[in-house]
């Protein structure tokens, strides 16, 4: 399949920034499910941006601005073409051992809820019990939008009953790493469905099974991704996979908006 996706961020400053630099994670990979066609950013400084891979694979612009100014805007476009694999991207060539992804974060931190949840999968055949999971994570965390915050631990949504897709995937990846299975969280984009409630931009995690290497579950729509899902960034948790990163000088307000388009077929320019 054929997706297209144009993806802006504004920010809007209450006084002029002075100084701002910024860690663009928003250009895909090629990998299993998915092959980059075409793919552009732009962005104030994107033409003298440092650029190199992070240590999960990620391709990074690092993009920087001496201007005075109050708004900024980054935009990223493309087509990308999709397969569908049932969620399975198997064993990669990588110079990330997996047992980094068994590393925990303040955000995927354990507690006894989440250790009684993961028994779910702590049976002999991983993938019956990592579906089992996804279900029952989705049983008991609601999906709703604005009652987490960016940087909600696993523990907190999980005792709140409600969250968003950011939340469910750090409550199935606290779950994998307390059984010492490798999970990492993945950030994309999702071509909805009339009746999907989950966003555009979306988050899920992924765990390394014995003999199949790693597979994604979808927490939020219950399922493993298919050829409406691409693949972003990943990490550790959203912190690190985290598309856009920076520091500024200036601006003590920051007023944020972000517009995600996805569509099937080809970008303007393929056409």
């Amino acid at each position: 399949m054929l997706l297209t996706v144009k993806h802006t961020t504004f920010y809007r400053y209450d006084s002029p920034l002075a100084n701002a630099m910024q860690q663009l994670r928003l250009t895909p990979s090629d990998g299993p499910t998915q092959k980059v066609i075409d793919w552009r950013v732009d962005a104030t400084g994107i033409d003298r941006a440092t650029c190199y891979t992070d240590a999960f694979g990620n391709w990074v612009q690092m993009v920087s601005s001496s201007d005075v100014i109050e708004e900024v805007q980054i935009t990223a476009t493309g087509t990308v073409e999709t397969v569908d694999k049932a969620g399975v991207l198997g064993m990669e060539e990588s110079t990330t051992p997996e047992r980094v992804f068994t590393r925990i974060t303040p955000q995927t931190q354990s507690n006894q809820a989440i250790q009684r949840l993961a028994a779910q999968a702590s049976g002999e055949d991983q993938v019956a019990g990592f579906h089992a999971l996804m279900h029952a994570i989705h049983d008991k965390v609601e999906y709703k939008v604005g009652v987490t915050e960016t940087h909600a631990t696993a523990a907190s949504a999980l005792s709140a009953g409600e969250g968003v897709c950011q939340d469910h995937a750090h409550i199935f990846i606290a779950c994998a790493r307390s059984l010492g299975v490798p999970a990492r969280y993945v950030s994309g984009y999702l071509l909805l469905e009339d009746d999907d409630t989950s966003e555009a931009h979306h988050a899920w995690a992924e765990v390394y099974l014995t003999g199949i290497g790693w597979v994604g579950f979808d927490v939020s729509n219950e399922i493993c991704p298919t050829d409406r899902y691409i693949r972003l960034t990943t990490g550790l948790d959203s912190r690190s996979a985290a598309p856009i990163r920076g520091i500024r000088f200036g601006g003590l307000e920051e007023n944020l908006r972000v517009e995600v388009e996805v569509a099937q077929g080809a970008s303007q320019q393929q056409q």
